[in-house]
């Protein structure tokens, strides 16, 4: 721009630090090819006191809306939406179009993590439960 100098496009590196740390706050990270969700750091006081509506893009690139329960809160992964909950054990669900899966921890399979990295739109949300 005239009379600015050069400008970065895009995000800056503080903008992607703080992203990259927030992540890891909701313990998001990528194991052998797996989706690990570990939020040993993420508050308590994080989560919803009341229901709020979460709006985000899809794979397909159309706007959603999802409905979010008081001690919820959401991300999205790869557009995925990611609901953590707090609740009495561990647990992960993942919602397809025509079933749920269910994992008694709190890392996904190699073929659904693909899945989701390939934004192939089988997946539609996935529910992270937490211990309280």
């Amino acid at each position: 721009p005239g009379g600015k100098g050069a400008q970065q496009p895009g995000m800056t590196g503080q903008v992607k630090e703080d992203i990259l740390s927030r992540f890891g706050e909701l313990g998001v990270r990528v194991s052998g090819g797996a989706l690990h969700f570990t939020p040993q750091i993420l508050k308590t006081s994080e989560f919803l006191s009341e229901g709020q509506t979460f709006h985000y893009r899809d794979v397909a690139g159309t706007e959603q809306e999802l409905v979010l329960e008081a001690g919820s809160l959401a991300i999205t992964v790869c557009q995925v939406p990611v609901v953590y909950k707090l609740a009495s054990r561990n647990s992960i669900k993942v919602v397809r179009q025509d079933s749920v899966q269910d994992f008694d921890r709190l890392a996904l399979d190699v073929a659904t993590s693909t899945e989701i990295f390939q934004r192939r739109q089988s997946v539609v949300r996935i529910e992270v439960e937490v211990l309280k």
